[in-house]
């Protein structure tokens, strides 16, 4: 049995769009056109692979079973035609990486600019998440790298040991905060404050109650809990909650004086950050040149 590429990328877009319509407009393609050469792939593998309705088009048995290998086929594919670009001195292709946030505020755009300024041709698609949210776009391809803390491999998800770096956690409020006032502070005297935190099981939380727990204090209560970088920096910087922030994560904001660090004595949260692939299947070139820029980068920077 041989596979049509070109035919495997309809089978993909119908499943994607879920109608034969939809997938023809995506396609650029007439209807009829898109139906004869779906035709023509059934009659090569000898079975039905959509049952038609007047909703759409479901897969049957024999099109679930071939799903997973038209998509892995039609990827390698894309892959080995950027492969091909790159040796020809186009380097075309799309960059789809994932970070977390206080990644995403500043090393990885240095990164980007770096590989952009070297490979002009080159597009970049930037997911930004927590981490389960990062884990399931690698294992969907979705991403092809996905930048987070260190020790959260599994086992579709591989560390890659030499991108690595560090650097501090703190405990972050509003320029006028009334903590301030009192000059240095304890770690306990935030446990009456009002946070604003990830949730729970989310890298930042975890970093907390780690770090609290060292302290042999209890895990502060949270009053606002969120995903969005976005709304936990604005509930920081002008409504008096107390939270746990990156160095990059509020750099910009300290230098414009609207969050910094309050002056917990003692406190050292350092974090060990790294870069992260699936184990399985080749990572693809434009995701090396990525890659290649953040070992530069972050080779200046101290590792753990």
């Amino acid at each position: 049995m041989s596979f049509n590429l070109q035919q495997l990328e309809m089978f993909n877009a119908i499943v994607a769009a879920g109608s034969l319509g939809r997938a023809a407009a995506v396609l650029d393609l007439t209807q009829p056109a898109l139906s004869r050469a779906i035709k023509r792939l059934e009659e090569s593998i000898g079975g039905a692979l959509f049952e038609r309705h007047t909703k759409g088009m479901h897969l049957t048995p024999l099109g679930k079973a071939l799903l997973p290998h038209a998509m892995s086929l039609q990827r390698e594919a894309r892959q080995a035609r950027e492969e091909l670009d790159a040796i020809r001195g186009l380097a075309k292709g799309v960059i789809k990486v994932g970070a977390v946030g206080s990644i995403a505020s500043l090393v990885l755009p240095l990164a980007v600019r770096g590989v952009l300024d070297k490979w002009p041709n080159l597009r970049v698609e930037i997911m930004e998440g927590v981490w389960d949210r990062l884990v399931e776009g690698l294992l969907t391809h979705e991403i092809d790298l996905a930048l987070g803390t260190s020790g959260a491999e599994s086992d579709g998800v591989a560390a890659i040991s030499d991108c690595r770096w560090s650097d501090l956690s703190y405990v972050v409020a509003g320029r006028d905060h009334p903590l301030r006032e009192r000059g240095k502070i304890s770690l306990a005297d935030t446990l009456t404050q009002r946070w604003a935190l990830t949730p729970r099981g989310t890298g930042p939380y975890l970093h907390v109650k780690e770090t609290f727990a060292r302290a042999d204090l209890p895990m502060p209560e949270i009053a606002v809990e969120s995903r969005s970088v976005t709304v936990l920096k604005g509930l920081v910087a002008r409504c008096g909650f107390v939270g746990w922030m990156s160095g990059p994560m509020f750099d910009t904001e300290s230098k414009a004086g609207v969050i910094n660090a309050l002056a917990v004595e003692g406190l050292n949260a350092p974090r060990t950050l790294t870069a992260f692939r699936r184990r399985q299947g080749i990572l693809p070139a434009p995701a090396i040149r990525l890659l290649d820029e953040l070992r530069h980068l972050t080779g200046s920077l101290p590792s753990s």
